[in-house]
């Protein structure tokens, strides 16, 4: 897939995503990165580390978030996209779910938009801009509770009316990467179990899989322990990710998930 000007193998491969939330509240980094010079340290670090993607967010989406307007949404962001596109030659992808913030993100430059709604926040408005500008699209799996009758058969149809809303407004299949949502609309269970079966989700519908656990709740959960003490955790879940067939690991740590993936990948190899 051509993301920006890269070409990603991402059906054979493996790539890092450094998280770089702009927001005060975020439940792992919330206010570190809140000034642009704070950001653009960040940035140079995770690029330093071996990030091939920089996440942008301006909302956090933790449980309890307290939503932003667009506008603010976009005040936050817009900067921070244009000073990382000014000064380093990194894959640009924008965190958000709101059409007008990613129109104005597309205007700026990024290369990839990451919806957490899976085109399904609004009436298709998200849909026809990313078919518009044919720009790469991680769809994650979300859904508004977690009533599922039969977890891995609902989940699998969630994705399918995702899908079925892309391919409506003509938005290109290999521009889609989907994203298993852990942490979103599910317990611990469910989320051990979306990310043991990362490698049916790829087969089921040929699509690249993006992984991101980075320090979430089902690794506070699983093995008791605070946010500033979860690398371990998602060291595992990386490594599982890349042997499951993941593409990309969406991370806070990215020189310890790096050097994670890079000895997984050549002990596969």
């Amino acid at each position: 897939m051509r993301i920006g000007n890269k070409e990603f193998d991402l059906m054979n491969n493996c790539y890092i995503m450094g998280i770089l939330n702009v927001t005060p509240d975020s439940f792992s980094d919330g206010g570190k990165h809140f000034t642009l010079s704070d950001a653009m340290k960040a940035v140079e670090k995770m690029i330093r580390d071996g990030a091939d993607f920089i996440d942008i967010g301006g909302e956090s989406t933790r449980p309890g978030f307290t939503k932003i307007s667009d506008q603010e949404e976009i005040e936050r962001v817009l900067p921070v996209i244009e000073k990382v596109k000014s000064e380093f030659d990194v894959s640009i992808s924008l965190d958000t779910y709101k059409y007008k913030v990613a129109a104005e993100g597309i205007k700026a430059g990024i290369d990839i938009v990451n919806d957490i709604w899976g085109l399904k926040y609004d009436n298709g408005e998200m849909a026809r801009l990313v078919a518009e500008n044919n720009i790469p699209y991680i769809l994650m799996h979300n859904r508004k509770n977690d009533n599922y009758k039969d977890f891995f058969k609902d989940y699998i149809s969630d994705f399918e009316e995702s899908l079925r809303i892309a391919e409506d407004a003509d938005i290109q299949k290999d521009k889609i990467i989907l994203d298993p949502g852990v942490g979103f609309a599910k317990n611990v269970e469910k989320n051990l179990e979306v990310i043991r079966r990362i490698d049916e989700l790829k087969e089921r519908f040929n699509l690249p899989v993006l992984l991101g656990t980075s320090n979430k709740s089902v690794i506070g959960l699983t093995l008791n322990l605070p946010v500033e003490d979860r690398l371990e955790g998602t060291l595992s879940t990386s490594v599982v990710g890349v042997m499951k067939g993941a593409c990309i690991l969406r991370v806070h740590d990215v020189r310890a998930n790096k050097r994670a993936m890079d000895m997984t990948k050549a002990i596969m190899s």
